[in-house]
Formats: C-alpha cells, sequence, structure tokens
C-alpha cells in the first residue's frame, strides 16, 4: 500500500497585468507546478509547499492589479478529477520520485 501524503491537487491560475511581473509569477508557478495553459498550471503540492508558493507569489504580483487564484481539487492521492481537454491532452501530474 502506497504512502498517504498530505499533497493535494490545485489549479492555479492568474491575471497578471504587467509583461514583466507575468514573466516573474511564470518562473515562480513553473518551479511548484506543471503548465498546462498561458496563465494556468496543475500542481501537487503539501501544505508546507503551498505556504511557500503563496508566499512567493504575494512578493510577485502588485496588490490591486493583479490576481492568483487557487482552486482545491482535494487530497492528491484520493481525488478524481473529471476533466474534459480538446486538442491537447491534459494528465493528472502523478506523485514521482525526486533525486537530488
Amino acid at each position: 500500500m502506497p504512502a498517504q501524503t498530505d499533497e493535494h491537487l490545485y489549479i492555479i491560475t492568474y491575471d497578471i497585468a504587467d509583461p514583466k511581473r507575468w514573466r516573474r509569477v511564470w518562473k515562480v508557478m513553473n518551479g511548484y507546478g506543471e503548465w498546462l495553459q498561458l496563465s494556468v498550471f496543475q500542481c501537487r503540492l503539501s501544505r508546507k509547499r503551498l505556504v511557500q508558493l503563496r508566499g512567493a507569489l504575494t512578493e510577485a504580483i502588485h496588490d490591486g492589479a493583479d490576481h492568483v487564484l487557487i482552486l482545491d481539487l482535494g487530497p492528491a492521492e484520493t481525488v478524481k478529477p473529471r476533466l474534459e481537454s480538446l486538442g491537447k491532452t491534459v494528465a493528472v501530474v502523478e506523485r514521482t520520485p525526486i533525486i537530488v
């Protein structure tokens, strides 16, 4: 039986008013999840990683001009997302070992 983690699956979208800040947010997000579309990422995060991501995004955005939306789809091990993708195929992020 695989070990349970406290990871949740998230869809994170953002609307950034300035192109330089948009690139900065994209770089932050690229370190935390899988890029799905222009301003949409799929992330599998523990509580600690979510807090780290929120902090990094808060530093990168301009309060009042930019918007980030974090959708928690539930526990990554048990969530059964129902998604429809027209065109490009999209797969749910799987937990994989990281070799350092």
